[in-house]
């Protein structure tokens, strides 16, 4: 229930006891001292705030109100000769005093909602322990069984709290009608629990008297067995009642007693011989895993292995069985290491037979291959190529011994033959590196050496630097160490003559590229030309992409107008761009040409 905040319908003087029947009247509270009250309460929990306290001090303080805003009204009246258009002052203190109330009001509600919501799951777990005891009532052949079990739900039941007040009556009349069903169940099942426990003790005593007849069986395997089937029987017979209970089981288990101590004794003696079996079969399977097959690196090796893993052989027929569990695994594991010593002593003669006429024809190859590059004048990969033969030549075992030599020799002669040719090469390159780096280094004295002040000199200049690049880009291979200084130095002077006399960009950046491409060889060349390919696909790819745009613009507005020439602009710097690119590509498919 929710508190309403209204204003008082009756005067001040009715909202507090008469004074004519009063033997003491409290001071009246201010206003204030109303407000301070009613915001302590605000700050409790909800549980704590007394309702009747609340609407106690809303009465006082609207009885105050109403003597302020009377006496509001006289004035207006006296000064106004009526009150028409009177409308009281706005009072701070009501609007606290109507905050600390709404702040009571909604914890008031959200305990309502809470104690509701746990009536809500109280009338739940009444309604599953009305449903659990309505179970045990239908379950007519075990409801005896279920007593225990009622009793246990009636005291939850009980001890459940409160439910939404609609539900009251309604789960208690559900919770006595399946009580009832239940205790009525009960009875009727009694009667009938009677009759079978009559029947059950015949069926047992009919068991004790086969089981004792099985005590004089001479097979006492036959005996234990027969008795299994007994026993299996008993289970299947319900019980009998309770006064025979004890004394039926007693004599039952006494009988099974005496041909249990049969058969433990017969099996007993029987477990020994299978365990010591077990053992000494253990102990052959030992012998025979501490033989290391990677140790076995010889014929005459291999042959006293073999003597000693048939003596275990032998050893082994002469032992009965050990325990069923134990003999098909241990003689699996036997068999599975005698195998495996067999089959690894074959695999050893094969591969001694075959592994050096294997390696011979390994070695064989390996020569071949060395010959074919013992002529070849690509020093860099020939060499390399070479000297993995020969690493591969070390991984390779022992050849048969009247052709080690051969061929060892054979490959040995085609490796000093290109390694030779490669060093009397080496030299001649050296010779010719050092002409080329003086070359280069003239070139850069002369651009050092040229200036250029007028239009005329500007000309004769530009024409020298070009003439003097292409003559720099025609020389061949510096030493390596010399290859960057002697490179910076070059494009320094050419960058400084590009800046003082003007030169295209473009063009100047080619001479730079083409110099670069005329310090590189072999692989590097490759890599510079893939890197380029791919450049120049992208940029075809961005020139698809702006050609694709390009249809979507409406260029009859401005807007549209300016888009497409700046899509145009782009489109025009992509395709110079591309033709640059594959420019540099036709140099580094001459320089290829030109190398050979």
């Amino acid at each position: 229930m929710e508190l309403e905040l209204q204003q008082p319908l009756t005067t001040p003087e009715a909202a507090v006891n008469d004074a004519t029947t009063t033997p003491s009247k409290p001071a009246p509270l201010t206003k204030e001292e109303i407000l301070a009250r009613l915001t302590e309460l605000s700050e409790k929990p909800a549980a704590e705030v007394s309702r009747e306290d609340v609407n106690r001090l809303k009465v006082q303080f609207y009885a105050v109100r109403h003597e302020e805003i009377g006496a509001e009204k006289s004035a207006y009246v006296e000064a106004n000769g009526s009150d028409e258009g009177f409308a009281p002052a706005a009072d701070a203190s009501e609007e606290q005093f109507k905050a600390a109330y709404n702040i009571i009001k909604e914890k008031k509600a959200a305990l309502a909602a809470e104690l509701e919501a746990e009536r809500v799951a109280n009338l739940e777990r009444k309604n599953a322990i009305i449903a659990e005891i309505e179970a045990a009532a239908n379950d007519a052949d075990n409801v005896h069984l279920q007593l225990e079990r009622v009793r246990a739900l009636q005291l939850d039941f009980k001890a459940v709290g409160e439910v939404p007040a609609p539900e009251v009556s309604d789960s208690w009349k559900r919770y006595q009608a399946a009580t009832e069903k239940f205790y009525d169940q009960l009875k009727v099942n009694k009667d009938l629990r009677d009759l079978d426990f009559r029947k059950n003790l015949e069926s047992k005593t009919l068991i004790c008297e086969e089981a004792a007849r099985l005590n004089e069986e001479p097979d006492v395997v036959v005996a234990f067995r027969r008795l299994q089937d007994l026993h299996e029987k008993w289970r299947e017979i319900g019980p009998v009642a309770k006064e025979f209970r004890e004394e039926i089981w007693t004599k039952f288990k006494d009988l099974s007693a005496e041909i249990n101590k049969k058969y433990q004794a017969f099996f007993e003696e029987r477990k020994a011989v299978e365990r010591r079996n077990e053992d000494s079969k253990k102990a052959l399977i030992e012998q025979l895993e501490a033989i290391d097959l990677t140790a076995l690196s010889s014929f005459n090796a291999w042959d006293e292995a073999t003597k000693t893993v048939i003596s275990i052989q032998e050893e082994w027929k002469k032992l009965g069985f050990a325990s069923r569990k134990a003999n098909n695994q241990l003689y699996s594991r036997f068999r599975e290491l005698c195998d495996n010593f067999f089959a690894a002593k074959g695999a050893y003669f094969k591969s001694v037979k075959e592994e050096s006429a294997d390696n011979l024809a390994k070695k064989i190859s390996l020569c071949e291959m060395a010959e074919e590059l013992q002529d070849s004048t690509d020093w860099k990969k020939a060499g390399d190529a070479l000297i993995e033969l020969q690493n591969k030549w070390k991984t390779i075992g022992a050849v048969p011994k009247k052709q080690s030599d051969a061929v060892w020799a054979r490959f040995r002669a085609a490796c000093d033959k290109f390694f030779e040719a490669k060093k009397a090469n080496s030299n001649e390159r050296r010779s010719s590196e050092q002409a080329n780096l003086k070359a280069k280094r003239d070139i850069i004295e002369k651009l050092k050496a040229i200036v250029a002040t007028g239009a005329e000199e500007r000309k004769e200049a530009i024409a020298r630097v070009r003439e003097l690049m292409k003559e720099y880009q025609g020389i061949g291979h510096v030493p390596f160490r010399d290859k960057d200084k002697i490179h910076d130095a070059y494009r320094s002077e050419v960058s400084r003559l590009h800046d003082e006399l003007d030169m295209s960009t473009q063009k100047a950046a080619m001479a730079a590229f083409e110099s670069n491409v005329n310090e590189l060889s072999g692989n590097d060349l490759a890599r510079q030309r893939e890197k380029l390919l791919r450049s120049l696909e992208m940029k075809k790819n961005e020139i698809k992409t702006f050609e694709n745009n390009l249809g979507f613009f409406n260029s009859r507005s401005k807007s549209g107008e300016a888009m497409v020439r700046d899509m145009e602009r782009r489109i025009a710097r992509l395709r110079d761009e591309q033709a640059n690119i594959e420019k540099k590509i036709q140099i580094l498919d001459s320089k290829k040409e030109s190398n050979g």
